[in-house]
């Protein structure tokens, strides 16, 4: 007598699945060009489960690279490009100043020559004269010196309030924008970004040149200085 498989009382042979089909258990195989299945039938992600995307505004491994939100991933400026960006709108805002001083010196001079037409110094009509010339004199300079200040308010602050952009930034691809949306400053974000060197200027001009420094103490990768922190702000290469 002789005992079969305890496993298998009735000494049938297991059914092994057809060629080519799995039996039920089986790991299934996907056709080819059909990504693998997971659970339920859904798609195999290849991120960890539970992982979660980068999101705006996160630095990618420190690298110099950021999420932007309506950008993606954008490389944040260097400071050798925002220094020589700076370079660029210095020249260019000198040039507006050789401008206006030459405007404002043709102004004192004509007035200088009014004073020497005024006639005989002892004619009662000498002294209003020299007064009208000596305003005008003073006219001249101080309406220069405002015309620059606008020029410079205007292509600062407007540039980057409307384009994200000066010419220095332009030249060498940079922009700035809203590290919340990624559109331009807009006229609050792009006052707010001009003003506050400004302001250091009153110092010497040392409080500007710290706030122009300030993005190398950024400890967040970001180099955002204290006017971009104060506007919301990032300088990104665009291209």
């Amino acid at each position: 007598m002789s005992f079969g498989d305890p496993n298998n009382p009735y000494g049938q042979q297991p059914q092994q699945p057809p060629q080519g089909q799995p039996g039920y258990g089986y790991p299934q195989q996907a056709p080819q060009g059909v990504p693998p299945q997971g659970s339920y039938g859904y798609p195999q992600q290849d991120q960890p489960y539970g992982a979660v995307p980068p999101q705006p505004g996160t630095l990618q491994a420190n690298n110099g690279y950021i999420n932007v939100a309506g950008l993606g991933t954008v490389q944040v400026a260097t400071m050798g490009r925002r220094f020589g960006a700076r370079v660029i709108d210095g020249l260019a805002i000198g040039v507006l100043y050789t401008v206006f001083s030459m405007i404002g010196l043709a102004g004192a001079f004509g007035a200088q020559k009014s004073i020497e037409e005024c006639g005989d110094p002892l004619s009662p009509a000498y002294e209003a004269c020299v007064n009208d010339a000596a305003g005008g004199i003073v006219a001249a300079f101080f309406g220069a010196i405002f015309v620059l200040f606008l020029a410079t308010l205007l292509y600062e602050w407007l540039m980057i309030a409307f384009v994200g952009a000066t010419l220095g930034k332009m030249a060498l691809g940079l922009k700035v924008v809203k590290e919340s949306t990624g559109q331009a400053p807009g006229i609050g974000g792009g006052f707010i970004r001009w003003i506050i060197p400004m302001v250091g200027s009153v110092l010497c001009g040392i409080g500007q040149i710290l706030v122009y420094l300030s993005p190398f103490f950024d400890n967040s990768g970001k180099l955002q200085g204290w006017h971009d922190r104060a506007a919301g702000t990032l300088v990104v290469k665009v291209k």
